[in-house]
């Protein structure tokens, strides 16, 4: 259990790092441009990494719902919305309220879904994040 954890605190990390990234560039260029070159290197490096490993294009991938293919236009839009976010309310703002935002959608899937959740502890997660928010905004 604990692997996951820390691979999960990673990934927390590595997002975070990358949306400052993102956004310096954003303030250099524009959150479209940032958005399109966070897009490009990853792509290439993808296609690097799924060309050596293989498994590329997995059977049946053409035959999956056009559903299944959605979350590449909604991380475009996430990347390019945190790249102009970051220059306009900085980065624990952001931070804070993306993951806010994910903590809501991630109640609201798991509700839909049946999940088991214990749904008192995902609306304190959530307003703990925004309580957090506001007191972040406090002068």
């Amino acid at each position: 259990m604990i692997a996951p954890i820390l691979f999960a605190l990673l990934a927390g990390l590595l997002v975070g790092l990358s949306r400052q990234l993102n956004g310096r560039l954003a303030i250099s260029t524009s959150p479209l441009i940032a958005s399109f070159w966070n897009h490009i290197v990853g792509f290439a490096l993808l296609t690097v990494l799924g060309l050596i490993i293989g498994g590329l294009i997995p059977a049946g991938a053409g035959d999956a719902p056009w559903h299944a293919y959605i979350g590449g236009p909604i991380g475009v839009v996430f990347v390019a919305a945190g790249s102009w976010l970051i220059a306009r309310i900085g980065a624990v703002n952001t931070a804070m309220l993306v993951i806010g935002g994910q903590m809501v959608s991630g109640v609201a899937l798991d509700l839909l879904r049946s999940v088991p959740t214990t749904l008192w502890a995902s609306a304190l997660g959530v307003l703990l994040i925004l309580g957090g928010m506001a007191l972040a905004q406090r002068r």
